[in-house]
Parts: structure tokens; C-alpha cells; sequence
């Protein structure tokens, strides 16, 4: 998803090898002339998220998942979030589409060490919000750094 974010041409090429690594196909929605986007929380980005992949695909049926995760205090991470959507989703969709949460309840360091047990390539991932190298700074890198993935 390209919405106007400093990490999207980072984020872009992590998809395309992580996608190469799955051997997945992925599809890139660019959103034209978008706003500044804000570093930090950016409020209604997941949600628009979600309705974004529901008009790309509107005849998919199945589950879309999402990797919010506990332990930050932004309300498009909570457990009233992830409810709310999934009736949204379900009723809009006529209940062709669930919504799931896998890491909803875990913080960033379990999802790490389930990421390692598995062999996740994470070093393959990009998540500094500077859109460069790891700037160190935001709350991305910081919580990287915290787990010794930077």
C-alpha cells in the first residue's frame, strides 16, 4: 500500500522479496496525491487499510489477516478495534470475509521469538517510519533495537 508514507519505496522492496522468498503474488495499491503523513500513530490507518483491500478485491472471499500486536497504546491496535472491523467487515461483505488477529494479544518481543522458532526471514523486513536506512529515532527503530534486529 502506497498512501504517501516515507518508508513506501523501503517498504516496496521488502515486499517484493519477501514475496520472491513465499514465491506469493502481491498487488501494490497506490493511493493518488495523498496528504503528509505523519509520523507515529497515523489515526484511521488500519481501518483504511482494510476497507482499501476490500475495494481492490471485492469478490474475495476468504480471510484477510492483520499484524497489529499488543503494547502500543494507539486504538487501531485494540481488541474494541479488531471487533468493531470484524462486524464491519462481515456485515459488509455479507460474511465472505473474516477478519483475523493473529498477534493481537502478543507484544512485539513474542511476535519476535515466534518470528525466529518459525525461520521468518526477518531480515528481509523494513520498519523505520524515516523511509531510508534505520534512523534509530522513531518508535519503530526503537522497538527493533530493543529486540536486536536493527
Amino acid at each position: 500500500m502506497d498512501y504517501g508514507q516515507k518508508a513506501r519505496l523501503k517498504e516496496s522492496e521488502c515486499v517484493e522479496k519477501i514475496s520472491a522468498f513465499y514465491k506469493i503474488k502481491y498487488k501494490t495499491l497506490t493511493i493518488l496525491k495523498p496528504s503528509k503523513v505523519p509520523s507515529g500513530e497515523i489515526a484511521g490507518r488500519n481501518g483504511f487499510l482494510i476497507m482499501a483491500a476490500m475495494l481492490t478485491e471485492p469478490d474475495f472471499t476468504g480471510i484477510l489477516s492483520l499484524g497489529i500486536h499488543a503494547g502500543v497504546p494507539y486504538y487501531d491496535c485494540s481488541k474494541s478495534f479488531a471487533n468493531k472491523m470484524s462486524v464491519l467487515v462481515s456485515e459488509y461483505s455479507d460474511g465472505r470475509l473474516k477478519l483475523d488477529f493473529p498477534f493481537i494479544t502478543w507484544d512485539k518481543k513474542m511476535i519476535f521469538s515466534y518470528c525466529k522458532d518459525m525461520e521468518v526471514p526477518i531480515h528481509l523486513t523494513y520498519s523505520c517510519e524515516n523511509g531510508d536506512e534505520p534512523c534509530g529515532r522513531c518508535q519503530s527503530c526503537l522497538d527493533r533495537s530493543a529486540l536486536n534486529v536493527i
